[in-house]
């Protein structure tokens, strides 16, 4: 079983759930999905990512506890990934890491989309020069912003922009897309592959679990 970890405080089921259910649609794995307290607005800047931190740790060692065998920071930042790895003995990957790493893999020039002023420091070391550009949507501060229908339709004029700047590919700088299944729109609408955290974390995941197996 994975633990997956959220990064705000999820007070609707669905929400919560989302992300584990993606994962285990599309690989078959069980994932155990919890919520950090007290973060109704999730982490949108170094202040709120550095009171996560130790939410995230404190929530790591408990589903471990539980039994969970691979743990996921589901957010595009990879907050406290380096202290949740030094405090449990199973493996621990972060959504932003691992988007980047397969859209690096791609190899192609990427525009992200994210909620923050910049790009995570995570996925610029690893995606360098690829990046053509970043979007963060007009008027969208934080991650429940996304789920309003002005945060939808600003977030794919966003991403309509970077394609533009010749992007052959988007990149997901925040999980909370892959909670409004932005993805497929994207796909749709603009017929361009798109690097979803959430998927990307999934497949790294599925993979520890065949070799473990």
């Amino acid at each position: 079983m994975i633990g997956l970890i959220r990064v705000f405080t999820a007070k609707d089921n669905e929400v919560l759930q989302s992300h584990g259910e993606m994962i285990q649609k599309h690989f078959g794995i069980s994932v155990l999905s919890r919520s950090i307290p007290d973060q109704p607005l999730g982490i949108y800047d170094d202040e709120s990512e550095m009171a996560a931190i130790p939410k995230i740790v404190e929530l790591g060692i408990e589903l471990e506890k539980e039994g969970c065998r691979l743990l996921i920071i589901s957010c595009a930042a990879d907050p406290g990934i380096q202290e949740l790895r030094g405090r449990v003995s199973i493996p621990v990957i972060g959504g932003g890491s691992s988007a980047s790493l397969v859209a690096r893999a791609l190899g192609e020039p990427v525009g992200l989309m994210g909620i923050t002023e910049g790009v995570p420091p995570v996925m610029k070391d690893v995606l360098g020069d690829l990046i053509v550009g970043y979007n963060r949507p007009e008027g969208v501060t934080n991650t429940t912003d996304l789920l309003t229908d002005e945060g939808r339709r600003m977030a794919l004029e966003g991403a309509r922009s970077l394609v533009n700047k010749g992007a052959k590919a988007i990149v997901f700088a925040c999980t909370g897309f892959a909670t409004i299944s932005f993805a497929d729109v994207i796909r749709k609408e603009l017929q361009i592959p798109v690097i979803d955290p959430v998927e990307s974390e999934g497949l790294i995941a599925a993979n520890f679990y065949k070799q473990t197996d």
